[in-house]
């Protein structure tokens, strides 16, 4: 009986251990620490410099009106990763927003999915609630990307983001009270969406043990897991930007705060 507890409790450090090393390789690749130096970083080429320098321009002159930072930043692809993930991990590596005011908001466009976030720090959550913010992507910046004015719905959005947080945006109630009805809906679902974590996280396990014990499968191709890092279609990361600089990060908050859109 002490023989097979002994080799249960080795088991299971194996596995700890394992999964631990796992998970570290997947943040590491999945979630790379960027940088941004500029209050508008373009890594899809879809801004002249006239156009960036304006965008620049005009939120380096809000920082210094009011201290709230809002960052634009663009990338080409997602790679497969989540939106809101990826967007909350750039704003919380680069502490948009001042600290302990947690007044930053990151407006990241994704142009080859066609999808954007308004990620909105803590501390401007009520002047730019979740419903607020998805106000600004369907109504200001999403017709124009359909039309492919990408500068015409970017600078729509900084406007619109510019006056919420001075109270300045008038909301859409109609529009906010449907998204509070669908909320409610899936909010009755609460059941559904344990059993689903409960099947992957027995997925997952499951996994670990057949890679441990070698229990069918090919071995030595790619995974899930070492699908690489966040890139560029030319394979560059997506650090740098435009030449324009000067924003530097005061250590702002996020909470998941903000909405999600597409065109």
């Amino acid at each position: 009986m002490n023989i097979i507890l002994k080799r249960l409790s080795l088991l299971a450090l194996i596995l700890c251990i394992y999964a631990s090393s796992i998970f570290a390789q997947k943040v590491q690749a999945v979630n790379p620490t960027i940088k941004i130096h500029n209050y508008v970083t373009d890594q899809s080429a879809i801004l002249n410099s006239s156009e960036i320098g304006q965008l620049e321009t005009k939120l380096s002159n809000f920082e210094k009106e009011t201290s709230n930072q809002v960052i634009v930043y663009i990338i080409p692809s997602l790679n497969g990763e989540s939106l809101e993930e990826t967007s909350y991990e750039i704003a919380e590596q680069n502490g948009i927003g001042q600290k302990g005011k947690n007044n930053g908001v990151l407006l990241f466009i994704v142009t080859g999915d066609k999808k954007l976030r308004i990620e909105v720090g803590y501390g401007l959550e009520g002047t730019l609630p979740d419903a607020l913010a998805g106000q600004i992507i369907r109504k200001e910046i999403t017709p124009y990307f359909k039309q492919g004015k990408y500068f015409e719905g970017i600078n729509a959005g900084v406007d619109a983001i510019i006056a919420a947080t001075k109270g300045e945006y008038i909301a859409d109630t109609k529009n906010n009270e449907k998204e509070k009805q669908f909320n409610v809906g899936i909010c009755g679902l609460p059941m559904v969406i344990f059993f689903l974590f409960f099947g992957f996280g027995f997925f997952f396990i499951f996994s670990i043990i057949r890679r441990i014990f070698g229990w069918g499968g090919r071995h030595g191709g790619s995974s899930w897991w070492n699908t690489g890092g966040w890139t560029s279609g030319s394979g560059s990361s997506w650090s740098g930007g435009s030449s324009f600089g000067g924003f530097s990060g005061g250590g702002g908050s996020f909470g998941g705060g903000g909405a999600s859109g597409s065109w």
